[in-house]
């Protein structure tokens, strides 16, 4: 598994962005399919976006597409989520998520996903 810390999160302003990172602690990430999901107050977590080892293979909830981008630096071991023309209903905690196993096709199950960071604050007002 892989340790994983988000940052990056914080309060913006409805149709705003924001940039959310997430830095794996080992050289390995580069062999990891990544995603990000969420979690708003009093609901399950949802997935919002994944992306395959080299980047080629990407997929995002329909909720977000158009205006967030998933992005990699495995040179850098860092996930990217950019957040635009972000709603009130974007708030929630995100987490990354590394994938069970090397090179796994990316998917938006958490069973997909065996490695999880303790989250980052998303928080959009009105």
């Amino acid at each position: 598994q892989v340790e994983l810390v988000e940052s990056g999160g914080g309060l913006v302003q409805a149709g705003g962005s924001l940039r959310l990172a997430c830095v794996a602690s080992t050289r390995t990430f580069g062999t990891y399919s990544m995603g990000w999901f969420r979690q708003a107050p009093g609901k399950e977590r949802e997935f919002v976006a994944s992306i395959s080892v080299s980047g080629a293979r990407i997929g995002y909830a329909e909720s977000v597409k158009g205006r967030f981008t998933i992005s990699r630096d495995n040179a850098k071991n860092t996930l990217y989520l950019q957040m635009n023309s972000l709603k009130v209903e974007d708030t929630a905690v995100y987490y990354c998520a590394g994938s069970n196993f090397p090179f796994q096709v990316p998917g938006p199950r958490e069973g997909d996903f065996g490695s999880w960071g303790p989250g980052t604050q998303v928080t959009v007002s009105s």
